[in-house]
């Protein structure tokens, strides 16, 4: 399944409580289900990661469930940019951030 955001085709949205490493480079957006719409909360990169707590032991988590309602309802989709710099990534991040102004990047 595939979710499009601004022009980008992001993999997912799956289950934040399904996801398990590895993951490659890549933006990836979290949302919140409310019945069939998704919300964004929430959109960053990441370098390459094989750890099992990268999303829980975020920052921003504490955020995510907040605006979520629990760690149930939250989604995951992933933009993968395989071999791109970080650079790239950030440029997607605030494209899409501009746009949709997720709850939890607006907070600081």
């Amino acid at each position: 399944m595939t979710i499009q955001i601004l022009h980008y085709e992001f993999l997912g949205p799956i289950k934040l409580s399904e996801w398990g490493p590895p993951m490659e480079e890549v933006v990836y957006v979290l949302f919140s289900r409310i019945k069939d719409a998704f919300n964004i909360l929430y959109v960053s990169e990441s370098d390459k990661t094989n750890e099992a707590d990268f999303f829980t032991k975020n920052e921003k988590f504490k955020c995510w469930v907040s605006h979520g309602g629990s760690y149930e309802n939250l989604y995951l989709a992933i933009y993968p940019m395989w071999g791109s710099q970080k650079e790239g990534r950030e440029q997607i991040v605030k494209k899409t951030v501009t746009r949709y102004m997720p709850i939890c990047n607006m907070e600081s």
